[in-house]
């Protein structure tokens, strides 16, 4: 995983027990038919590589893993390591492959209650409410609206509304509550943004009521 316009780290995870010198080797990253980088005996060769990775990639020879400077969306998938050694005697022989999937993230807004009405809010009437998080990849997961009072939380579920940029692939999503004016408890109303199992949730500043 890499974070949206940082440098991503992409490794070989090459054993190389023998400890062969890396000018003994030819050692290239492609990601589907382009060539993402490539070194030929221990130099760092232009040639081939795909316009879109043209100065944006570099690789750690110690530890035989490639950075991608300022990854993109566009930059998500998997990448193929295939370090080739030169022999003595025939042409040189492939002696490791391996894949890596990249991930990019970008993180959301804290997630912001609106009101969609305007006027006093009165007993048994209805309290219109929206969620919004926006600048954010992947798509997250669903957003869960938290109603608090005395020491009961509800948890309410409501339709998300998704939508993204076609020029930075990022997302905005937005949900709406529609819910009866509490009447006889403080109340505090929540948004919670999932993201995922791994990327956590973001949740907004509660509104009292």
């Amino acid at each position: 995983k890499s974070f949206l316009n940082h440098t991503a780290y992409l490794s070989c995870y090459f054993p190389n027990s023998q400890k062969t010198d890396i000018k003994d080797f030819i050692v290239f990253w492609q990601k589907g038919d382009e060539v993402v980088h490539e070194v030929y005996y221990g130099q760092e060769k232009h040639v081939n590589l795909s316009p879109k990775y043209i100065n944006r990639t570099k690789m750690d020879m110690d530890k035989w893993t490639l950075q991608l400077l300022n990854a993109g969306i566009v930059d998500e998938g998997q990448y193929k390591c295939i370090i080739i050694q030169r022999r003595d005697k025939g042409s040189p022989k492939v002696v490791y492959t391996s894949e890596c999937l990249l991930y990019i993230i970008a993180n959301y807004s804290q997630p912001e209650i609106a009101w969609l009405h305007t006027g006093e809010l009165k007993p048994n009437k209805y309290l219109n409410l929206s969620c919004s998080s926006s600048g954010g990849y992947p798509e997250p997961k669903q957003m869960t609206w938290l109603i608090s009072h005395e020491n009961r939380t509800l948890r309410l579920m409501r339709h998300m509304d998704v939508s993204q940029d076609a020029v930075t692939k990022l997302y905005s999503v937005t949900t709406k509550l529609n819910i009866t004016v509490p009447t006889d408890t403080f109340t505090n109303i929540s948004c919670l943004l999932h993201l995922g199992e791994q990327l956590g949730s973001l949740v907004s500043v509660p509104l009292g009521i």
